[in-house]
């Protein structure tokens, strides 16, 4: 696979429809960092960059598309479906949260909350679209998903981007994958999980990609059951981390303190790494983090209207 390319031509294919998004130099908890705030993305999350490279490499059927979600990828998807005037039907677990689904109702698709994780819904999924012939957008593990979220390192190098080490969150690895697949062994990455939802540790652990059981505070964003396997290949090339629920929230806390950027956990899971001391720089090691997402639950929005 010639992931330059397939990186380069999704930057073409979805100029003017995702946002290039800033970055700055952070320094929460005393960590000079160098951050992407991916967070104002579309929606509030990286997600749209894959969303926009799928619809517009293929030919989208009548039905219109689906896809499975815990909460991000729906919205992205929903997202740009309406903005290429496609109908969508998304997909997400109970666990979502009203914040999200909310969020992806707004963004003009039909929802349907299915009880239990992300699986359930992504089974859900399926039925839909073996009943209608919608196209799924699957949040992971596709091609043309990995190439999109790989368009985000591309930018960000384009942004001046110095650093050694770049720490990314994961889920289903779509993310991640993106990053390994335009640095190719340029820069270490640094895979960084919850405790709780380790599908890429647990993979790397036993050799190939497994089930895990997945809960904790940012399980609704990052809560795959099993990693995605274009990122299990991918990500051989990859340290891997896991932190505590509580590092997570410590992080979360800190850029709202110190930096005045509001995430969900999710977003500051990358983070976390560094407060929790999972991962350690060396002396002298440029460290970059990414900010991946920021539709916490309560929505701030929302709460502000009922509060």
């Amino acid at each position: 696979m010639d992931w330059q390319s397939e990186i380069e031509d999704a930057r073409r294919r979805i100029a003017g429809h995702a946002r290039v998004t800033p970055v700055a130099r952070l320094e929460p908890g005393g960590f000079d960092v160098a951050v992407k705030l991916e967070q104002m993305q579309h929606t509030g999350s990286f997600k749209v960059r894959g969303a926009f490279n799928t619809l517009l490499s293929v030919d989208v059927p009548s039905a219109g598309v689906v896809a499975a979600s815990g909460g991000n990828h729906g919205a992205a998807v929903a997202f740009a479906a309406r903005r290429l005037g496609h109908p969508a039907h998304i997909f997400v677990p109970d666990v979502a949260g009203a914040a999200k689904i909310g969020l992806i109702e707004r963004a003009g698709a039909t929802c349907h909350v299915i009880p239990g994780l992300y699986a359930d819904a992504l089974e859900a999924a399926q039925a839909h679209e073996a009943a209608t012939g919608a196209m799924q957008i699957h949040a992971y593990d596709s091609v043309p998903t990995v190439a999109g979220q790989g368009t985000c390192f591309a930018e960000w190098e384009e942004q001046g981007l110095d650093a050694d080490t770049v720490l990314i969150a994961v889920g289903g690895g779509g993310l991640v994958a993106g990053a390994l697949a335009w640095f190719g062994g340029r820069r270490r990455i640094v895979a960084v999980e919850p405790e709780q939802s380790r599908a890429l540790n647990a993979a790397l652990t036993a050799g190939a990609p497994v089930d895990v059981e997945v809960s904790g505070v940012a399980a609704n964003a990052l809560g795959a059951r099993r990693i995605g396997d274009i990122c299990f290949d991918l990500a051989r090339e990859a340290d891997s981390v896991t932190v505590p629920d509580a590092a997570i929230t410590e992080a979360q806390a800190m850029l709202w303190r110190e930096a005045r950027q509001w995430v969900e956990p999710a977003g500051a899971c990358a983070l976390a790494a560094l407060v929790s001391g999972a991962y350690t720089p060396e002396p002298g090691e440029r460290v970059a983090v990414l900010i991946c997402g920021a539709n916490p639950a309560p929505d701030p929005v929302d709460a502000l209207r009922t509060g």
